[in-house]
């Protein structure tokens, strides 16, 4: 972990040292974990993993029937039934 007054003193730098050694680093702001950095890549794993999720989700939803068919209309209207 990072604490603001360390990445205030020593930049990026003090980030690029800390993910030498982990996927993620916590910047702290009074002794609470506030941020995570991380690399672009660890970021786009994050994201891909998101999606995959998402995707298994939606998979399983078809799969059990838990969906709607309908207009984009009808959509509207569900949303929104004023």
């Amino acid at each position: 972990m990072i604490s603001a007054n360390d990445l205030k003193v020593k930049g990026v730098k003090a980030i690029k040292e800390e993910l030498k050694h982990a996927k993620e680093v916590a910047i702290s702001i009074r002794g609470k974990a506030t941020y995570i950095a991380m690399t672009i890549e660890q970021y786009d794993l994050l994201r891909t993993a998101e999606i995959k999720a998402a995707y298994n989700d939606s998979m399983l939803d078809i799969k059990n029937g838990d969906y709607v068919e309908e207009t984009a209309e009808e959509h509207i209207a569900r949303l929104w039934p004023d």
